[in-house]
């Protein structure tokens, strides 16, 4: 196996990569694990995903994995969201806060 891209992908991109491997081949024993967790548990589409990773990223820079996990968890409070900020090296103030939870509402 080589590695092509290593980069933070959404749930949902994530599912739609396994559904397309899924179709082409058999998957390992983990692979489909993690395809039953994603059909599972995934709330978006994967376009619906990246307009809202282009959404969250026009309010705040962050990195690549804190945008991932906004998308995937889709917090629903302050405090939710400060939990997924708490590894980053800068503190939001209520104001990004605040559009940042206007932006997860309109994908919920």
């Amino acid at each position: 196996m080589n590695i092509i891209d290593n980069r933070p992908v959404t749930m949902a991109e994530a599912k739609d990569i396994v559904l397309e491997r899924e179709n082409d081949k058999e998957l390992s024993y983990e692979q489909k694990l993690a395809s039953e967790h994603l059909k599972k548990f995934t709330k978006l589409k994967a376009s619906e995903a990246k307009k809202f990773v282009g959404d969250i990223s026009e309010v705040l820079r962050m990195s690549s994995e804190t945008l991932v996990q906004i998308v995937n968890l889709i917090p629903k409070t302050p405090d939710e969201l400060r939990l997924i900020f708490a590894r980053e090296k800068f503190s939001l103030k209520e104001e990004e806060v605040q559009k940042i939870l206007e932006i997860v509402k309109k994908y919920s």
